[in-house]
């Protein structure tokens, strides 16, 4: 699955590529807003935990989760909330995501962005400059070492900061072994889609200090925040259970507030 949907990705990302070739995005990019320097933000102590809420509207594992025909409004809830990052997923084949869903929740919201996407080339990395993120995503199983460091590199060379995803010990030093400041244990299987909340329990020791630690998958409620947090996460990644609140602004204040 992970193959397929990074394949896809790049796929895609040629296709946009046909219309906007990459010295012109590349001019584009360098020319947007300066970055929010998100390992700075997520370092910064809170009375709770960061949040970073997530807008999605399908994903493999569960289908279709909302509609969501105005991220904007979405990502103005969240933010309402008290969150430190939106995450926007941009894959279009099975999350139903579009960079334009980036682009309005950029301008609706003063809080740090994160293109949410199955990134494997650079550019990739222009794409999610140009469109007014701050944060990506690398995915460690999705790529080589070669790759991962150098999409890591490139990605600071633009000011992004670089959210590097893991789900094992081997997957977490290769992480640092590029120089990760920012590590993203994810609990859900991506073979399987099982849940494993107690990966990042695992993993968590693996992260060494002034490296920022965030739990991704799994939070339902307060008290699974509150595990998250107890276990040392400076921040969580929440999506479904978002979307599907009536009131996304009320359950982002009662997460972000967890201890």
């Amino acid at each position: 699955m992970l193959d397929a949907l990074t394949a896809g990705a790049l796929e895609d990302a040629e296709a946009r590529r046909g219309d906007l070739p990459y010295d012109e995005l590349d001019t584009v990019a360098r020319a947007s807003r300066t970055p929010i320097d998100v390992v700075a933000l997520l370092s910064q102590p809170v009375d709770g935990v960061h949040v970073i809420a997530e807008v999605k509207r399908a994903s493999p594992s569960k289908g279709r989760i909302a509609d969501i025909p105005e991220p904007a409004a979405l990502a103005a809830a969240y933010a309402e909330g008290g969150a430190s990052v939106i995450s926007v997923l941009t894959e279009g084949r099975r999350f139903l995501g579009t960079l334009d869903d980036l682009r309005a929740v950029r301008a609706a919201v003063d809080v740090a962005v994160l293109r949410k996407d199955f990134l494997s080339t650079r550019y990739q990395l222009l794409e999610a400059r140009a469109a007014g993120a701050d944060l990506v995503l690398l995915i460690v199983a999705a790529l080589d070492d070669a790759t991962l460091a150098d999409l890591h590199g490139f990605a600071e060379e633009l000011g992004l900061s670089v959210l590097v995803e893991v789900h094992d010990a081997d997957e977490v030093a290769r992480a640092l072994a590029v120089g990760a400041r920012i590590v993203g244990v994810n609990t859900r299987d991506l073979k399987t889609f099982e849940m494993h909340p107690e990966r990042f329990t695992e993993l968590r020791p693996l992260i060494p200090a002034g490296v920022v630690a965030v739990a991704e998958s799994g939070v339902q409620s307060v008290g699974d925040v509150q595990a998250y947090k107890a276990a040392g996460a400076h921040a969580v990644l929440v999506g479904e259970t978002l979307v599907r609140d009536g009131e996304p602004a009320a359950r982002v204040a009662a997460f972000r507030s967890a201890s």
